[in-house]
């Protein structure tokens, strides 16, 4: 016993079989590597980003910064301070930091996990599909995060310049709320910009067509606007418009795109989705 090495074999990924056929034992061994492996990817990230806490810290809290600064120049005697509560909300709050942020940094590889599990079972044409769908979507998706953050200065400084002009009324800012408050912004943000990659998909998948998106357009364009009301944490009506505006244009970028589509598809031969209710009720 005293000799017997540990065995690192379970860290090596299972064989896979040449036609592609796995059991369910062969599935669960997969799996069970694919996430151990994106643990520890994880982890690592974590630990990296824990010593570079105070430069995370310091980035999350530049909008606040900049909406202070923002506001001193309209509103100079207005206080406000950023607060903590609790003994244990400076701990909490850095592990919350570190540990979004580990998530996110680490993402390409466990994201690849996730891909190299899954992609033994699609075939070749889903995989490039899968591909280019990842390919579009991320870009849209950080965009959207940046702009998110991009605006968070500006709708803090509109919230706060409601605060009566008093001088013995100051505002007392609640880091981990406002945290909180950041990310959901700048999720809803690159959520929200993933509206043309889900259409053009399912025009691809022949389930809209381009006529379809053009004939619901105003109520698309009035439905960006009711979403960046209601989906923005704030109240201010210029994230709403920041989020609203650019979600309408690109709504009308996947319309182009799907028509564009669609005249490829009808050369081939096809059917275009609009045209198969005519041709069914002749």
């Amino acid at each position: 016993m005293a000799g017997r090495r540990l065995s690192l074999a379970w860290l090596k990924p299972p064989p896979v079989p040449p036609d592609g056929n796995m059991t369910l034992f062969e599935h669960l061994r997969e799996l069970r590597y694919r996430l151990v492996v994106a643990a520890i990817w994880i982890v690592l990230a974590v630990i990296i980003c824990a010593f570079f806490y105070n430069q995370l810290f310091e980035f999350l809290l530049r909008p606040i910064g900049v909406a202070v600064q923002d506001l001193a120049q309209t509103r100079p005697g207005q206080q406000v301070s950023v607060v903590t509560t609790g003994v244990a909300a400076p701990m909490t709050l850095s592990l919350k930091i570190v540990g979004i942020a580990g998530l996110i940094f680490s993402a390409p590889f466990w994201l690849y996990q996730l891909w190299a599990f899954i992609a033994p079972g699609l075939l070749a044409k889903e995989k490039k599909w899968a591909v280019v769908f990842v390919g579009a979507a991320t870009p849209l998706f950080l965009s959207g995060v940046a702009i998110g953050y991009w605006v968070m200065p500006k709708g803090i400084s509109v919230m706060l310049s409601f605060t009566p002009q008093d001088a013995s009324v100051s505002n007392l800012l609640d880091l981990p709320f406002f945290l909180n408050f950041l990310i959901r912004l700048m999720l809803v943000f690159g959520i929200a910009f993933l509206l043309p990659v889900v259409l053009v998909v399912l025009n691809l998948a022949g389930i809209v067509s381009g006529a379809q998106l053009g004939k619901a357009r105003q109520y698309a364009i009035f439905g960006c606007f009711v979403f960046g009301a209601v989906a923005t944490p704030s109240t201010d009506p210029f994230s709403m418009l920041m989020l609203a505006i650019p979600m309408a244009l690109l709504y009308l970028v996947a319309e182009v795109i799907c028509r564009a589509n669609d005249r490829a598809r009808r050369r081939r031969g096809d059917v275009a989705p609009s045209d198969a209710a005519p041709r069914d009720a002749a």
